[in-house]
């Protein structure tokens, strides 16, 4: 519910969280709410815009969302820290970039 409350007060309707898991639904100011922390990501009354939502890996997940020019995807990553291995590390942004250039250059792109 705090984080619920911290949507609202801000008025924030697409935010990317990680490390945190659970499925939750909520209600606030009669809207229903669904926070999927499994996937590391939280959609709330953007819900309508939402074309499409993929989770690549438990790092990458992607959501395209129907915008009035074009569409808008949206990327949230965690990408790895210092401690991982090199190897993991370009592996992982080898696949971040695989992802994003997968979408055409004319939809708008937001890397969270």
């Amino acid at each position: 519910m705090t984080v619920a409350s911290e949507l609202a007060r801000y008025k924030l309707e697409l935010v990317g969280v990680q490390e945190v898991s659970g499925v939750y639904l909520f209600s606030l100011e009669n809207e229903t709410n669904i926070i999927n922390l499994e996937q590391d990501f939280l959609f709330t009354t953007i819900l309508l815009a939402i074309k499409k939502v993929e989770f690549v890996n438990e790092r990458i997940s992607c959501t395209v969302l129907r915008g009035g020019w074009c569409n808008i995807i949206v990327l949230n990553v965690h990408a790895p820290s210092d401690e991982k291995s090199d190897d993991s590390k370009d592996s992982f942004y080898e696949e971040l970039k695989q992802v994003f250039d997968h979408f055409h250059n004319y939809h708008m792109k937001i890397l969270m």
